[in-house]
């Protein structure tokens, strides 16, 4: 059944509506089951001027879909010209440039429409190299894992893991955008629905679809906003204290931010290009702005996404707090060192440096 195209009008109360009051072209996708990137490659769509008042169909049936303007995740074509990104006939093979990861609809979407998203929502030149490098930074950090996810790609590769006998520690089904997209296909009350008629099941199906697509864009909205905000200034900030952290200790192996800051993508793509994988293993930062505030010491994980650290605190340390801790470290004014030996804190700058030589040797 084709759901009314004036049943899913878009929600953005926080754009400027069309001055002439028009409503934009029709966004076609399927009905049905919905998916995290359907739902996000809708949401992208509607952050150009030229979809922001778009209203959406949602239908299989080829003939109406033939009427809309742009249609994702059905139809079994993909043609950017003629605006139809659909990523399920057999011989799509699409990535994105450079990735290895086969694109689903939001992929699809993101990869013709992202760099004038990123540039209209953040107010950088389209064609300067900030908004490529977020362009592809959110690909990586963000739009990969819908792909994945849609097409069945698991992160590692499930052959390696069962020939070298590792399974997982714990379930984490349910902790993933797309884990909440698939609750949200579901009435909590599937009773209240019974006496619905055709119409009126696909009026609340369209409406879930709805709070999916809003779900899914306000997380691309927060990870963009984050990246323009913190990580892209961090960038200058952290290659300046990689170059300055043997004015803190003669080994290079410590290094001195002097505000908290996303330092760990930068500091792994510094040492990269300088050929020094794995050199700094504690990073050193202030709680906060403060003339008196409190220092931390983070130990590098071996990875940028990963728990395992290149060199963790020292273990008779873990745990400990205040006095016992000082005692036990022969360091004045120290706080905690975290079970895991992951970070720890000191009431002073000097005293946060302090453990960090220690730590090392």
């Amino acid at each position: 059944m084709a759901a009314l195209s004036t049943a899913i009008l878009p929600e953005h109360a926080d754009k400027k509506p069309r001055l002439d009051h028009s409503p934009g072209p029709m966004i076609g996708t399927h009905n049905g089951t919905f998916h995290a990137d359907e739902a996000l490659a809708v949401y992208l769509l509607r952050l150009l001027p030229t979809y922001h008042d778009s209203p959406l169909t949602r239908t299989r049936t080829p003939d109406v879909l033939s009427q809309c303007h742009t249609v994702v995740d059905v139809g079994g074509v993909y043609d950017d010209a003629k605006l139809r990104y659909d990523h399920h006939q057999r011989e799509f093979t699409t990535t994105f440039p450079n990735r290895s990861t086969k694109l689903s609809s939001a992929g699809l979407v993101y990869m013709h429409f992202g760099r004038d998203i990123i540039a209209r929502q953040t107010g950088l030149p389209e064609a300067g190299d900030q908004v490529n490098t977020l362009f592809e930074k959110m690909y990586d950090d963000f739009i990969e894992a819908f792909d994945a996810n849609d097409n069945g790609i698991s992160a590692f590769d499930p052959m390696e893991l069962d020939r070298h006998s590792i399974s997982k520690r714990f379930n984490d089904k349910g902790f993933s955008l797309a884990s909440v997209v698939g609750r949200l296909n579901y009435s909590f009350d599937p009773a209240e629905e019974t006496d619905f008629t055709p119409d009126q099941k696909q009026s609340t199906e369209n409406a879930r679809f709805l709070e999916a697509s809003k779900f899914t864009g306000s997380q691309f909205m927060s990870e963009l906003t984050d990246l323009k905000r913190s990580w892209l200034p961090a960038r200058d900030v952290v290659r300046a204290a990689f170059e300055e952290r043997k004015d803190h200790d003669a080994s290079g192996q410590v290094m001195v931010l002097k505000e908290g800051m996303p330092w760990m993508d930068h500091l792994c793509d510094i040492e990269k290009e300088r050929g020094c994988d794995g050199l700094v293993l504690y990073t050193l930062f202030p709680e906060n702005d403060q003339p008196d505030s409190k220092w931390r010491i983070r130990a590098v994980s071996k990875s940028r996404d990963g728990f395992e650290l290149r060199k963790p605190l020292p273990e008779a340390w873990r745990g400990l707090r205040d006095s016992e801790l000082s005692k036990v470290a022969q360091v004045d004014n120290c706080i905690f060192v975290h079970a895991s030996g992951f970070i720890a804190g000191n009431a002073t700058f000097d005293g946060a440096l302090a453990m960090a030589k220690k730590a090392l040797s």
